[in-house]
């Protein structure tokens, strides 16, 4: 007689199926979204999840918080932020999640009007941002292009390392009264240093490195922040517009041409 101890069980059937049918498939990009507005929330979630992504939500910016701020394996491929949330805002749980995280893509929900609060979030380390109202394809486009450019930085971080030349870097790159110097990580304009944030000192080194020629927006991002993070669109031209007017008045000029990129230059008449 067999014993129940003996008997296949339901476990043991479904790992044979698996078996079966070979390895079992990746599990889907998990992606989280904090955000309060219940009909929103409930939209969101369903594209969301059509897009085949495992979804959680949370509508309380403290948990949030408490969730992104101490668990530094969180596993989420992309966080989709709102910024005015009940507990804590959106800005806060950002800052607290770039503690220990600098790689997870974040795209930020902000209000039509709330410049300052966009311009903010890039500066705590966005990736990308859309302003509500917002069209869902757009949302869903950029959602996509973020996991993209996530999935290719945790592929490069995979693959093994190559060891960096001991030679070849140029130890001063001038334009003009813009000078970078790439081993001290230095930027001077008329010879006084030129405080940036990281992201716009990357931007613009990789733009004076191809000084005089356009750079389009994809090379850009991928030379400028490809190896580090995942950056939108929308941020790449926020941080254009800034060098722009931290250049005005030199005689450095930050132009964008139609359908080629951004093109750095000197300018003839000493003015920008």
């Amino acid at each position: 007689m067999t014993s129940p101890d003996s008997l296949p069980s339901a476990a043991d059937d479904s790992a044979a199926d698996a078996s079966a049918h070979g390895p079992a498939t990746a599990p889907p990009p998990a992606l989280l979204l904090v955000e309060d507005d219940a009909l929103l929330s409930s939209t969101l979630c369903s594209v969301f999840s059509a897009e085949g992504l495992a979804v959680t939500h949370l509508a309380d910016g403290a948990a949030a918080l408490a969730r992104l701020a101490t668990h530094h394996d969180h596993g989420f491929a992309l966080i989709v932020l709102d910024l005015n949330l009940p507990g804590a805002s959106g800005l806060e749980i950002l800052a607290a999640l770039r503690q220990h995280d600098r790689q997870t893509p974040v795209l930020i929900l902000t209000a039509r009007g709330a410049i300052e609060d966009r311009v903010r979030g890039l500066d705590l380390g966005a990736d990308d941002y859309l302003a509500k109202p917002f069209v869902l394809d757009e949302l869903e486009a950029r959602v996509r292009a973020l996991l993209r450019r996530h999935a290719t930085l945790q592929a490069s971080q995979q693959a093994s390392q190559q060891p960096a030349p001991s030679s070849g870097i140029a130890p001063r790159l001038t334009l003009g009264s813009l000078a970078f110097e790439p081993l001290n990580a230095r930027f001077l304009l008329a010879d006084a240093p030129l405080a940036l944030p990281p992201r716009e000192q990357r931007l613009l080194g990789c733009l004076i490195q191809h000084a005089g020629e356009p750079v389009d927006k994809a090379r850009l991002t991928r030379e400028a922040f490809g190896e580090e993070e995942a950056v939108g669109d929308n941020a790449i031209e926020v941080y254009v517009h800034r060098l722009r007017k931290r250049l005005e008045g030199s005689d450095v000029n930050l132009r964008t041409i139609r359908g080629l990129g951004y093109l750095l230059e000197q300018t003839t008449d000493g003015s920008a």
